[in-house]
């Protein structure tokens, strides 16, 4: 499975990078969660409201490769898709591509169970189905 990419930039800021004036490499990891968070309004809704309706997501693996660098100041574009929806889980894969150097930076993977209220695996209802399968273009993005 394919979907739609989703696009998120990022600006690096000052305290995201090292001593060695490169991003901290756990940070890669919050940019993937923003262009999650992105992916998910671009085809409105919103994390919140999935747990509204008693749902969450939990991200049980991640992978990152860093293939070059990221500095202080750098735009970044993070671009974030669905690879694989199972039954009761999700993977996103990522790219990030450092727009100042012109190239792809760093790949990587996350997966997340969708838990119910017992804090359990569960099959993916209809509806969140529907939610993670939707066409953005056929939507407004959430603020």
């Amino acid at each position: 499975m394919t979907s739609v990419v989703t696009e998120e930039r990022i600006r690096v800021r000052y305290g995201e990078t090292d001593q060695m004036g490169h991003a901290y490499y756990a940070n890669y990891l919050y940019w993937f969660e923003q262009a999650r968070g992105a992916w998910c309004r671009a085809r409105g809704w919103t994390y919140k409201q999935m747990e509204e309706k008693g749902y969450k997501i939990p991200c049980v693996e991640a992978h990152t490769e860093y293939k070059g660098e990221v500095q202080y100041d750098d735009l970044i574009i993070v671009k974030v898709w669905v690879s694989e929806l199972r039954r009761a889980s999700i993977r996103f894969d990522y790219e990030i591509i450092n727009t100042t150097a012109g190239k792809v930076t760093t790949t990587g993977y996350t997966w997340h169970v969708l838990i119910g209220s017992a804090r359990k695996a569960v099959t993916m209802p209809q509806e969140i189905r529907e939610w993670l399968t939707r066409d953005p273009a056929d939507f407004e993005t959430v603020a």
